[in-house]
């Protein structure tokens, strides 16, 4: 027979009871971390709510905390000089700067990053006329910055820097097209545990990735170790007729890495780079 029959119905009561309360304290410490990160990164510059011009598509539980996929979608209509990328609760938060160039044909970007616990993603973009607008989504997950790297040391560093680039079938000069690329790098946090050698992996990451379309720039990105192992970006750009397509991205130690491809039609359909 229990011994306190009704112990167990009395504990889920007061657990009912106090969650309004946990609520209203994660959504202060979320405030007070924003707070903290406003400034770190924006100083005192107001930023506004961005409503439906800007959204996040990010899963609300992530399957995997080290790869965890990230759509920034903006409103066509509005065009952004930059677009940041943060990762609230992570020991580096800023995960990318995204900055765009005549050669872009929209300010949305996908991109895949790690999550450390869980955390508000947020995008902030500034428009042409120096305005901040920031959304934000929350994701369940957690030790994506110190999960280890998914491929084997020896095989990542055999691999390095590799670039593939994938294009559609059709390419017309002057309309918009998506393209996808893919940078094969171990990308280590410096927060990874070396069970062999029992030592953390040193930090080694793609720091900024350059592409440019027919010779006009499509996008800038200066990227930290939020940003998953083989940082993998999907943009949209103007192509050219005749011109190429040029990634050049470069890592902490200071290792370039380059790829061009012909925006001729077909050209990015089976690279087998990586």
């Amino acid at each position: 027979m229990t011994r306190y029959p009704l112990m167990g119905p009395l504990i889920g009561l007061l657990i009912v009871l106090s969650m309004p309360g946990l609520a209203a304290a994660d959504a202060a410490e979320d405030a007070a971390r924003w707070d903290l990160l406003h400034d770190m990164y924006f100083k005192d510059r107001p930023v506004e709510e961005a409503g439906i011009r800007i959204r996040i598509d990010a899963p609300a539980r992530a399957h995997d905390a080290a790869l965890v996929p990230v759509r920034i979608e903006v409103e066509p209509s509005l065009r952004l000089k930059t677009l940041s990328l943060l990762v609230d609760k992570n020991p580096v938060p800023l995960a990318a700067t995204f900055r765009f160039g005549p050669a872009s044909a929209g300010s949305g970007v996908e991109t895949r990053v790690r999550v450390n616990e869980y955390t508000n993603i947020r995008a902030v973009g500034e428009t042409q006329d120096g305005r901040l607008l920031m959304t934000a989504a929350y994701v369940k997950a957690a030790g994506g910055c110190s999960a280890p790297a998914v491929k084997d040391p020896q095989e990542a560093m055999a691999r390095l820097g590799r670039i593939k680039v994938k294009l559609p079938d059709t390419l017309p000069p002057g309309s918009p097209a998506i393209a996808q690329v893919m940078i094969s790098h171990p990308n280590s946090s410096g927060l990874q545990f070396d069970q062999v050698s029992r030592t953390y992996i040193p930090a080694h990451y793609i720091q900024s990735i350059i592409i440019r379309a027919g010779g006009g720039t499509v996008l800038e990105a200066d990227t930290d170790i939020s940003i998953a192992e083989d940082p993998n970006l999907r943009f949209s750009f103007l192509p050219t007729e005749g011109g190429s397509l040029e990634v050049v991205a470069q890592d902490t130690k200071g290792a370039t890495f380059a790829k061009s491809v012909s925006l001729a039609p077909g050209a990015g359909k089976d690279d087998p780079a990586l």
